[in-house]
Parts: structure tokens; sequence; C-alpha cells
């Protein structure tokens, strides 16, 4: 019988003699639809193999479906792709990818044959969090790894070791030199407490540094040991791919040496990106610089007002340092408004001080012959001139140290990526990924900070990271979840939140369809010193349609990372509402407040709090 429409019986015997002849004069032949995602996916794989194919369009050649009516007889299937490689049949999609990940195919194609092997079954570019986590899973599962890892120095010279930006220069210290600074604070609160001490209480910067140095350094030699403890190979060296399956790697030295793997994954992670205006990387110091600095910093600029600058100005303000916060537009973008206002309003209150609507347009060194300058370590002076961004106004001033804290960038464009064909983004430089991590290239995977449209935090990268592993060497399937992943600012008052910031949630949702619960409260704590009534807040959205289900959560506190943290798994589970009437708190904390919300933002009803 005739597939349905053609009136006129084919030439089946001409036709089967057609398809086995397009099967045996080509090495690869792929009987495809034009308009298929699965049939494109193959073609990209062979491309991405520098192996070239013979594709026929069964969409727009004329006996197209007699010919996949010939084709599903010759191998029962009836779906394209359809593969052949060297007459032999592959399969569909799946089958193709299948064979290439388990090297059949390219036994098929012959390369295995007169080709040397892969020296690794897995490259990893980038030792932070997220390579590291990959590596060491795909090591427990039998495979031969390398990681290469190589910080590129900043402009003033600093550098560090193996474990990523958060071990070295970001959560870590950060959360040490936060702690540093709420310990100030304890000692105020505690001459309420009945503590009676004459001395001048002063922080030293230098003895801070050196502890905080030298625990990081314990975590680079134990990161180190446990490589080596697993078998995977280390190279502290800059990685370049220079052809497919093949990368060259630079050490400090200059001394290359080249390596192949079947597989790669890019873990590069980005660094802080400067302003582009005179003075800034001669004059100006970065988060990457902040935490190994040899000197106590001294009156500071942040120019910037991410989480990384408001962590910074914080601690550094917690710390006795003058501060000044030079803000563009909006603080903690990206975040809950409201709350990132609250955090902004907290600083100011405990000396912080902020210039708004403000960019920084020249930035000069001032060279004074006093003394002091010729002590080792001592900061310099910069004076910085700053336009407003609204109207014609200049402001002018003299700061010891100016940090810039305005973004970062992915470290994704001096690696080859071009040269193998991975697609970025041009605009930020980051790196497009289907819902398993794998590029256009599909021997090629990314995970952590460069990823296009994901969370830069560093547990999401150690999750993606070992899942991925698990996927590709453990017969795993399970895929790394995006969604509702909490986080936390260490401002002075710690902001957590985990879902929607509420102008996300109305957009997605729609205000009517919201209810919005929200209370202040007062932290036990601090009542004795009398401090900061009516400051701490939390919020929690729910979804009306869904059963009051919790889609937002967010709190201005202390130790807000560890309240969210055990919120996160009940919002993961569907928390609702009615389960948190439910709950009993756990008195006198600062999470049992989310246990006893009762106003909703609609009703305008006082949340002003008298006692904890």
């Amino acid at each position: 019988m005739p597939p349905p429409g053609q009136t006129q019986l084919p030439d089946w015997d001409g036709l089967k003699l057609r398809v086995r002849t397009l099967i045996s004069s080509h090495r690869v032949m792929i009987f495809s639809k034009s308009y298929c995602p699965y049939c494109n996916k193959v073609k990209e794989l062979f491309r991405s193999m520098h192996v070239e194919y013979y594709a026929l369009e069964l969409d727009v050649t004329a006996d197209g479906p007699s010919i996949q009516q010939v084709l599903a007889e010759l191998t029962n299937q009836r779906t394209v792709p359809n593969v052949f490689v060297n007459g032999t049949h592959i399969g569909g999609c799946d089958s193709t990818y299948q064979a290439y990940h388990d090297g059949s195919l390219q036994k098929l194609l012959g390369d295995s044959q007169d080709a040397e092997p892969y020296d690794y079954d897995l490259i990893i570019i980038g030792g932070g969090s997220g390579g590291l986590a990959c590596s060491k899973e795909a090591a427990a599962l039998g495979k031969k790894v390398m990681v290469l890892d190589y910080v590129v120095p900043t402009p003033l010279g600093t550098s560090w070791g193996l474990g990523g930006t958060c071990v070295n220069v970001g959560c870590i210290p950060k959360k040490l030199m936060h702690q540093a600074a709420l310990l100030g604070q304890a000692l105020q609160d505690s001459r309420k407490y009945g503590w009676q001490y004459e001395q001048q209480v002063k922080h030293n910067w230098e003895i801070m540094v050196e502890a905080i140095q030298n625990y990081i350094g314990s975590l680079n030699w134990g990161y180190r040991v446990s490589l080596r403890e697993k078998s995977v190979t280390y190279l502290n060296s800059y990685g370049e791919f220079i052809e497919p399956h093949k990368i060259k790697a630079t050490n400090r030295k200059g001394q290359v040496s080249y390596h192949t793997a079947e597989t790669f994954v890019l873990a590069t992670g980005e660094r802080p990106r400067y302003l582009g205006i005179p003075g800034d990387k001669e004059y100006c110091i970065t988060s990457d610089d902040l935490f190994s600095l040899p000197y106590c910093p001294g009156k500071t600029l942040v120019v910037g007002a991410s989480y990384v600058a408001l962590e910074c100005a914080g601690f550094l303000a917690g710390l006795g340092l003058d501060v000044t916060v030079m803000v563009r537009s909006i603080l903690l973008r990206g975040f809950d408004q409201e709350m990132a206002e609250k955090v902004g309003a907290y600083m100011e209150t405990h000396g912080v001080k902020f210039i708004r609507k403000f960019v920084p347009v020249i930035l000069s060194l001032q060279i004074f012959i006093q003394v002091e300058q010729l002590e080792e370590g001592m900061p310099g002076r910069l004076k910085v001139t700053a336009k407003s961004t609204e109207g014609p106004e200049i402001f002018e001033e003299e700061y010891n140290t100016v940090l810039i804290a305005v973004g970062r960038d992915a470290c994704t464009r001096n690696i080859g990526l071009e040269t193998i064909g991975v697609k970025i983004n041009e605009k930020n430089g980051k790196v497009p990924v289907n819902d398993e991590e794998q590029t256009n290239v599909p021997y090629v995977y990314a995970i952590g900070d460069i990823l296009d449209g994901k969370l830069e935090l560093t547990p999401v990268a150690i999750q993606a990271g070992k899942l991925l592993a698990r996927r590709l060497y453990g017969g795993s399937s399970t895929k790394c979840d995006y969604i509702n992943v909490p986080t936390t600012v260490f401002t002075p008052l710690e902001y957590g939140s985990c879902g929607l910031a509420e102008e996300r949630a109305v957009e997605e949702y729609g205000k009517q369809n919201l209810e919005v619960y929200h209370s202040l409260f007062w932290p036990l704590e601090w009542t004795v010193p009398g401090r900061d009534n009516n400051t701490c807040y939390a919020k929690i959205i729910c979804s009306k349609h869904d059963n009051n289900r919790v889609i937002g959560f967010h709190v201005l506190g202390p130790n807000a990372g560890e309240v969210t943290q055990g919120f996160a798994a009940a919002i993961k589970c569907g928390l609702t509402k009615e389960l948190l009437d439910e709950t009993i708190g756990i008195h006198p904390t600062c999470g049992e407040v989310f246990t006893t919300m009762d106003i909703t933002k609609s009703s305008g009803q006082d949340i002003t709090q008298r006692g904890c």
C-alpha cells in the first residue's frame, strides 16, 4: 500500500536500491527532516567531531514518505534522524549520542584505529568549587581526570591557591571578616550584659588578615591532597583549546604542555569588572585584593551596589573604618527591592554613608611627602571625582582606598572556545547550555558562574558538578535544580531569601493573585542592649490559587542564613501558609516569626513590635 496522500505506487525496488546506495556510499548518512531539532543535534555532533556527513531531508524530498517507509522496513525505526556510519545502522539521536559517549561511534568511524587514544577521560578547566566537585566525583566513578587551575594575577599582583573564588577571595574570607565586625558589635553589647573592661578596644587588621589567610592556606593544601588521594591530576596551568579535544596548558614559567580528553568541563568562574576609567586598575582594588590586603584600607570608597559591594562596605564599617558607598542606581539588583532598601537603611544608621546617582569618572593618585607614607603597608591617598547620573553636579573627595564592586565578568573569552566552536553570549561572555549543562559542542560542558541565565552561587556549582559527573559516568539521570535556591547577603544585618522577589512574583502571578504576609521583629539578644527595635523584618509571598503556597521567603535579621537554610527545604517540599501556621515555633528565636505571621500587606495593619 502507498503511504497516505500518495496515489501512485512507488517503485519499491528502486527506492530500496537508492537507500542502500546512499548508505553504502557515504561515511555518515543521516536521513533527516529539516525542521527536526533532534536531527540538528545529531548534525551538530558530527560537525563538532569534524566528520563530514550527508543528510537527506525527507520533508523536502518528493518521495520522502516512501523512503521513510523503506527505512522502517530496513531498520524497524520509523523516526528521524536515522543514522548510518560506514554502513552500520546507529539509530536515532539518543542512540547516536550513546554511541559517542561509549566510544563505539568513534570506532565505527575508524578514528580509534589510527589516532592516539585520549590522554584523559575528562579534563576540567577551573579548580573552583564546581570544578573540584566534578573532578572528584568522576574520579570516584573510575575515570581518568585532570584539573587545570590558574589564577591570572590582579593588576596589583594579587594571586591565590587552588579552590577558586569562594575559598580564596569570596564566601570564606567574606564571612570571616563579617564575623570580625559582628564581634565588635558584640563587645559593645556586652557592657549591658555586665561585662566590664577598661582597656580601650581596637581592631588590628594585620592580625585578622594573617589568621584568615592561614586558614585559607590550609584549605588550599587540603584540596591538593584530596585530588592526589583520588588520583586526579592537577596542573597549575592556564588551559586553552587549540583544536577539538585538545588543550594547551601554560604554567607560570611559560612552559607549555598539551593534553587531550574525550570530554571537557568549563568551570572557569568570573573575575571582578573594572570601570574602564583613568586610574581604576592602577590605583583601585577589588574583592580579589581586599581579603589579603597587607594593610588596613583606612577611609574607603566602595563603588557599586552589588551584594559584594554592600557586604564589604558593611564589615569594613563594622571594623571601625570610614566607609562610603557610591551607587549609580539601585541596591542589590535582582533581589527583592523592599528588602534591599531596608539593608541600605540599616547600614546608613550604623555609619555607612551612601552617595546616590553618581559614577566615578576620574581617579588620580595624590602624592604627599609625609612620614607615614614611608611606612611599609600604609595606604596612599586617592582623589575621586564623580559625576551625577541625573545632572551636572560633580563630587570630589579624598580616600585612602577605592574598592570597585560593580559586577563580575565570565572568564571565557581567552580560552580558545572559538577554536572548537563553543558559543558564548557575546554581551556577557557567559555560556548557554541545555538542561544537562551541555554546550552546543557535545563533548564540552559548563558549570558554575559562567552559565548564562543561571545562579552564581557556590553550592549550585558544587551540586551541578557532582550531578554532571554522575550522569556522564554513573548512569544517573538526575539534573541540577536551579529553582528555589536559597541565598544570603552577609551585610551587617543579614538578608536571607528563597524563591521569588516580590516584584518578580507580581510579574509572574499578578498582584491580585498574591498574598504577602509580613512582620517586624526584635531579636531577644538585642533587647538588653536596647538597640535596633523594629528593624528586623520578615515576609512571605503566597500564591492564592495554589493553596497559598510560599513562592517567596525573605528575612532580614541576625543569622539570616541559618534561618533561611531550614525553610528552604520546606519550600522545596511545597510549603504553604497553612503548614507554617501549623508549625510550632522554637521560642525565643528569630525563625519563629514565620510561624506566627497573621498580618498581610493588603490589610495595611501596623506591624511594629513592642517585645520579642
